[in-house]
């Protein structure tokens, strides 16, 4: 597993909205049914002294890690207050920040993640559905019943296509060891090259399946950047030019992050390609006869 495991301390800002008080049900839930410590504080400024599903509720980051081992945070908050929480985090000594909130203006997603590296603070989206470690630790809003633990490790941009492509593996008996979705805005925190970094040092992850979308070249710098064994598939073939398609990063400009050419330049590379979902499975078991 990378970022996290059993015994990572999570942190969930935003606790006491909607969507905060939502999650860490289910994030804890899953906890509990693995064996993990799952999240064990909340923050919501002016709400100190509440609880949230038993998770005691904090009013700063810095009030929740004076008494609790975190080593890890999942944001809920407004898109307008998201940037302040990521830096209060990474200033706070948080190691790894999920970041779900969607519509974050994008100068505040750049000094925001500027700021995260600074302080050695690693940020996964914004706009994204986090990770989750089968068997360990989930960390945003990925639905865990499609999980099985394994040794193949999955990055995509899309949200819902990593659910699909994840069902597809389970279903076909392939097991997974972390499955990441980066965020579909033109600015986030983990690339696909950072990512697969860390599945190469992961002795669990023997292959990888990537799930990228039309815009950018994302997706063709992680193939040059590793030497695991890849799957992957590009969803947006149908994508006109110069028109964003669903993510804020998914726009075409000028023939550049085309689907097409997009897979023609992961082909050139070695990378399998597939057509659709359903296809990745048995690519994946040709994969491992041929190089795991």
């Amino acid at each position: 597993m990378i970022y996290g495991d059993k015994k990572t301390g999570v942190l969930v800002q935003g606790a006491t909205g909607k969507q905060g008080e939502f999650h860490i049900g289910l994030m804890n839930a899953y906890a509990r049914e693995v064996g993990a410590r799952g999240v064990v504080a909340g923050v919501t400024p002016g709400k100190g002294g509440k609880e949230v599903h038993g998770v005691p509720v904090y009013n700063t980051v810095k009030e929740a890690m004076r008494d609790h081992d975190i080593s890890a945070s999942v944001i809920f908050v407004p898109a307008m207050a998201a940037a302040d929480s990521i830096m209060e985090e990474a200033h706070a000594g948080i190691e790894t920040i999920v970041a779900i909130t969607e519509h974050i203006p994008v100068h505040d997603t750049m000094k925001a993640l500027a700021y995260a590296k600074m302080e050695g603070c690693s940020v996964i989206g914004p706009n994204c559905p986090g990770l989750l470690s089968p068997g360990e630790v989930k960390m945003g809003i990925m639905p865990a019943g499609l999980f099985l633990r394994g040794n193949v490790g999955v990055i995509s941009r899309s949200g819902t296509l990593t659910y699909e492509v994840v069902d597809e593996l389970t279903r076909a008996g392939i097991g997974q060891s972390t499955v990441v979705g980066i965020g579909g805005d033109p600015v986030i925190g983990q690339t696909f090259v950072d990512v697969l970094k860390r599945f190469e040092k992961d002795p669990q992850t023997k292959a990888v399946v990537l799930i990228g979308e039309v815009g950018g070249n994302l997706e063709e710098e992680g193939a040059k950047a590793t030497d695991l064994p890849i799957v992957s598939y590009i969803a947006g073939i149908s994508a006109p030019p110069d028109k964003r398609m669903g993510h804020a990063g998914a726009i075409v400009e000028g023939g550049e992050g085309d689907a097409r050419s997009k897979i023609g330049r992961l082909r050139k590379l070695g990378v399998p390609v597939a057509s659709r979902p359903s296809e990745i499975p048995g690519m994946v078991k040709d994969l491992f006869k041929g190089h795991c």
